[in-house]
């Protein structure tokens, strides 16, 4: 019964959010649009629930340089901008998901929607974490973000799955504002980014 409740919570909460934070946002983009290098938004395509694929938006925090004056790739700690870095460490890169939160692609609450070529490197268990809308915040994110390993993290998404409810809802959401507030979790090196999932070995599905 929650599943549906929280459908309308969310999209009745992210409208009022989406107003009463778009001088927020406002600001957000004359900040990004000052540094003169590539778009306000990141967009990218993301699988949702049962897979269904949908455009993420994100505040762009990074170069759209790839490459410097010698042709050398930049990571992405070389790409990431002061402004950037503020955004993703005060979560405010992720406010325009609110837009994705209305349309019905995300929930507030959920497992982060991932890269799509990761959709073939799951395994049927794993892949069970797109039995429900993914989340700007989830179990995972609580609980180490990007400090955990991907085999960790996918435990933390699939026992949000089995126990999804109001409560479990509202722990995340409180766990969220204190992570954002004392910065934990962020970044899991300096590179400010979570390495690239390759799948799970024989020894980490069945340990």
């Amino acid at each position: 019964m929650y599943k549906y409740i929280k459908r309308f919570m969310d999209f009745f909460i992210a409208l009022l959010l989406l107003i009463v934070l778009s001088p927020l946002m406002l600001l957000a983009c004359i900040l990004i649009l000052s540094q003169r290098d590539g778009p306000i938004l990141f967009k990218q395509k993301r699988p949702g629930k049962n897979g269904r694929l949908f455009t993420v938006y994100k505040f762009r925090t990074m170069s759209v340089r790839t490459v410097d004056e010698n042709g050398r790739e930049l990571s992405d700690f070389e790409r990431m901008s002061k402004v950037g870095n503020f955004l993703r460490k005060t979560s405010i890169d992720e406010l325009p998901q609110l837009i994705n939160i209305i349309r019905g692609d995300m929930s507030f609450i959920g497992p982060r929607p991932l890269l799509t070529e990761y959709l073939e490197l799951y395994t049927p268990e794993q892949m069970r974490r797109h039995e429900v809308s993914p989340g700007i915040s989830g179990w995972a994110q609580v609980n180490g973000r990007n400090t955990l390993t991907w085999e960790e993290k996918f435990e933390y998404d699939l026992y949000y799955v089995d126990h999804i409810s109001f409560g479990l809802d509202m722990k995340i959401f409180i766990m969220t504002v204190l992570n954002v507030l004392k910065q934990d979790g962020i970044n899991s090196t300096e590179s400010n980014t979570m390495e690239k999932f390759h799948g799970s070995s024989h020894e980490e599905v069945y340990k």
